[in-house]
């Protein structure tokens, strides 16, 4: 039940990358938790805002591609300091995405998942529900996790890096105009505010040319 209700509610461009550290596997329920992690909220002070740019490309899209790449916005609504709200901005324009219980965590991973979703259902077609339910299958999976030294504006901080392989070995692969090889990628750390410094989910081209598809979120750090 807690999955579904999160499921439902990169190269890290915030100055570079250390040197990568060590290399392991979760245990199943350790991916989970880790990508799905309460209270990564409770200490943001409720006045502050968190701003990500969303990059987005795709060769099978392109035009969805550009109406998707803008800035997200997390915020508290006044008066509703356990109201976290997500808003989309492009240049003068914005659209709500939605008001989500701050106690839960950063509803900015539930955006990214689902926005994937959705995205891979638009380039390549098949059921958004078969590939919904095969992604909430890889978050409760062992996966690769990394850790790693990583600069968030003039700081460098402890990361761990979770990669999910959603598609890998499907029997629907040779439909899938080359998802079967996508890769998610979350980056986070105690010490980036709200938890996820980036989160990233790249197809690589079979013949080693640009990415059918890549979405990368990135929290803007502090001026």
């Amino acid at each position: 039940m807690r999955l579904l209700m999160a499921i439902c509610a990169a190269t890290l461009l915030l100055g570079g990358v250390g040197t990568a550290q060590e290399t392991t596997m979760t245990e199943a329920e350790e991916t989970y938790d880790l990508l799905f992690r309460t209270g990564t909220l409770d200490d943001l002070p409720r006045d502050e805002t968190l701003v990500y740019d969303r990059v987005v490309e795709s060769a099978l899209a392109p035009d969805a591609a550009e109406r998707d790449t803008g800035r997200i916005e997390l915020t508290f609504e006044a008066g509703e300091p356990e109201a976290a709200q997500l808003r989309f901005l492009q240049g003068d324009r914005f659209k709500g995405i939605g008001d989500f219980p701050a106690s839960v965590g950063n509803p900015i991973i539930m955006y990214f998942v689902e926005t994937v979703v959705r995205d891979m259902a638009e380039a390549a077609g098949g059921s958004s529900f078969y590939i919904r339910n095969r992604v909430k299958a890889a978050l409760v999976e062992p996966a690769e996790i990394e850790m790693r030294e990583v600069s968030v504006g003039d700081e460098t901080v402890t990361a761990r890096t979770v990669t999910l392989h959603p598609f890998e070995g499907d029997p629907n692969a040779e439909k899938m105009q080359g998802f079967d090889r996508m890769e998610l990628t979350v980056t986070m750390s105690d010490d980036v505010p709200g938890w996820y410094a980036s989160l990233d989910a790249t197809v690589p081209a079979a013949d080693g040319d640009a990415p059918v598809y890549s979405s990368t979120i990135t929290l803007e750090p502090d001026e």
